[in-house]
């Protein structure tokens, strides 16, 4: 029986919602006063770190925590639509049986995840879900965390699919497994050295042998 925790980021990393959120940030670019993506802005976005989006976008950091709520009202309607990323529920149900406890650190809200484990049938395997806004990074979350559940950081692991997911992971002195389905490309991942870079769900069974 393994004592280890796993952590996952939610947007990208469990759910595909990446398209979706493309969209709900375009229609609010006007409002919130920043540009817009286009398809071919996007596949040049994948390749940024956090900073640089918002730096690129030119919204003002001011409206950020109101344009991440918006964001999260929005995908609260939208919820139902959303598929897991394929191949990711089997490997969850996996790493469950195999005794790992699992959790997730988001900014989204805590009530759209409940909603997609509970339609996609994977509400039972999370021993905790955790909820706060992020800009930049999640390292004082990621140590909340830590601090709340008691964990120590080298039984814990943290899997996702941005940059900042890295950053924050390597300050909280715990590994991180990155994600190429995601938002951020194989490329800009493997820049910030993450202890592991995986292309496919499945990949992370065999990484969690060797962690």
């Amino acid at each position: 029986m393994t004592n280890k925790v796993i952590i996952f980021d939610f947007d990208g990393t469990i759910a595909d919602t990446v398209d979706a959120l493309v969209s709900i940030a375009n229609r609010l670019a006007v409002e919130f006063g920043y540009v817009q993506i286009t398809p071919e802005e996007l596949a040049l976005l994948r390749n940024f770190t956090s900073r640089e989006i918002i730096k690129y976008s030119g919204i003002s950091l001011f409206k950020i925590p109101f344009l991440l709520k918006k964001v999260k009202g929005e995908l609260k309607n939208k919820i139902q639509e959303f598929q897991p990323i394929p191949g990711i529920q089997e490997v969850l149900i996996e790493l469950q049986s195999q005794g790992y406890r699992l959790g997730i650190i988001t900014s989204n809200s805590q009530e759209n995840v409940k909603a997609f484990l509970k339609n996609n049938e994977l509400d039972q395997l999370f021993d905790f879900i955790y909820s706060a806004v992020t800009i930049f990074g999640k390292t004082t979350i990621i140590n909340n965390v830590l601090r709340q559940k008691q964990l120590k950081p080298q039984a814990v692991i943290y899997v996702g699919d941005e940059t900042r997911d890295i950053e924050a992971s390597k300050k909280a002195n715990i590994k991180v497994i990155a994600v190429a389905w995601g938002f951020n490309s194989p490329e800009v991942l493997a820049k910030q050295n993450p202890d592991f870079l995986i292309h496919q769900p499945s990949e992370l069974l065999e990484v969690m042998k060797i962690c």
